[in-house]
């Protein structure tokens, strides 16, 4: 079992600069993918972000790239989403998910731990 909780959301203007982090606990985090997912009021939950266990491979939906990053710290069992030049279209509960490696998925069926997930609300 991996518990993840995430931290970090809030309310911001558009343009600001938010890092949400996530951590995660109960197993070798290592192990595990990493995923960052969100979903705004009245939309299915989208694919953001994801990870490979080492770190080495990052992979972001189209409306992200270039503003989002996604990193991790295994000596901290932490994933990180720093996110930069915010849209209001950015707005959304922002979800951080694991599965256990090695391929990385941009499908939210595939992962099998969740966390509660934190607001990120951004304003014109």
């Amino acid at each position: 079992q991996v518990q993840l909780v995430e931290s970090g959301g809030g309310l911001v203007q558009t343009g600001d600069s938010l890092t949400l982090s996530c951590a995660a606990s109960g197993r070798t985090f290592s192990n595990y993918v990493m995923g960052w997912f969100r979903q705004a009021p009245g939309k299915e939950r989208e694919f953001v972000a994801t990870i490979s266990r080492s770190g080495s491979n990052t992979y972001y939906t189209d409306n992200v790239k270039g503003r989002f990053t996604i990193s991790r710290d295994n000596a901290k069992n932490t994933v990180y989403l720093q996110m930069n030049s915010l849209k209001t279209e950015d707005t959304a509960v922002y979800f951080c998910a694991a599965v256990r490696g090695p391929f990385t998925y941009s499908d939210a069926r595939k992962y099998d731990y969740w966390g509660q997930g934190t607001q990120v609300t951004v304003s014109s």
